[in-house]
């Protein structure tokens, strides 16, 4: 199969490693002269500068993956969907914007072109052993999750305009997508936010509800305090806790002992966690992979956690 690559970064280059690993031809769209030497130097191919502009005229591949900077996401979706590509992986949270997410999915849907988002969480060998779990105790009962971020270090980093305003849907998003996964959407859901940053509307966060599956649910994040992301799902038999989301622990029904699941994570450490089985799924199963209007419709939770997100 012959993809087309726009995004030459850090994401790029990891996307780039793993198709060739498959032994999938590559078109690279680049912008820069530079970015587009760097990752010649880390993958040992070629990609072009000016990219999308140099290659007008030229047929596309169907199929393409998108890991530009997260204001370019919309604009590049946008412009791939033009010019006929029908299968598009795109970084989360798929858009720019919540409102260029709209404009996203109404594009696609017009020109029949099926547009995926890449939340990597849910395919981390970590999530893949809690799933096994879970199902086999037949379901979860409740669940917990945290989405603290670390305004410290967040605030001094150099972002494009509008990035850091929206970094819930932006950054955030990963786990409370990673939570509702697991344990089910919101059928309802009470929300509450206080308090502000320089850079950001919100910055303390708690919640509760109970989700399609049946289960409840609590959420809270505090972006001037201590704290990290994790997520807790309670089932009959198990507390399963990926805190990091990386690693999984359980603590059994009748013990206070938590310990560490042994998981078969060598693809995980082998490339970025989650990208390998993610790129498997968007070749092969992308039904697997949380699709643009899917988005689109959680943006309704997103804005009731994050009001005017």
């Amino acid at each position: 199969m012959n993809i087309v690559i726009v995004g030459v970064g850090p994401i790029g280059i990891e996307y780039a490693k793993i198709f060739k690993a498959l032994g999938h031809q590559m078109l690279v769209l680049g912008r820069s002269e530079k970015g587009c030497a760097a990752f010649l130097e880390a993958t040992g191919i070629e990609a072009v500068p000016n990219g999308l502009v140099s290659s007008q005229g030229q047929t596309l591949p169907a199929t393409a993956v998108v890991a530009v900077s997260e204001a370019q996401l919309g604009q590049v979706v946008l412009q791939l969907i033009e010019r006929g590509v029908k299968s598009i992986l795109v970084e989360k949270p798929g858009a720019g914007t919540p409102t260029e997410l709209r404009v996203i999915a109404d594009a696609a849907a017009k020109a029949g072109c099926d547009v995926r988002v890449a939340y990597n969480r849910r395919f981390h060998a970590s999530t893949q052993a809690a799933q096994r779990i879970i199902e086999e105790d037949g379901g979860v009962n409740t669940f917990h999750f945290e989405f603290t971020e670390w305004s410290h270090r967040i605030e001094p980093i150099t972002k494009e305009p509008g990035v850091k305003e929206e970094w819930f849907f932006h950054n955030s998003s990963h786990v409370v997508d990673l939570a509702f996964y697991l344990g089910g959407w919101p059928k309802e859901m009470k929300s509450w936010s206080a308090g502000s940053l320089s850079w950001h509307p919100h910055a303390r966060y708690a919640g509760a509800g109970i989700s399609d599956k049946g289960a409840l649910f609590s959420y809270i994040a505090d972006w001037q305090g201590p704290g990290r992301w994790g997520v807790e799902v309670i089932t009959s038999k198990h507390r399963l806790i990926l805190k990091p989301l990386e690693k999984l622990q359980i603590q059994k029904i009748g013990s206070i002992a938590v310990d560490p699941i042994e998981i078969d994570d060598s693809v995980d450490t082998s490339y970025k966690p989650g990208f390998f089985r993610q790129v498997q799924a968007f070749l092969y199963n992308p039904a697997e992979l949380l699709s643009i209007q899917e988005q689109v419709c959680h943006l309704t939770f997103y804005a009731q956690i994050n009001p005017l997100s």
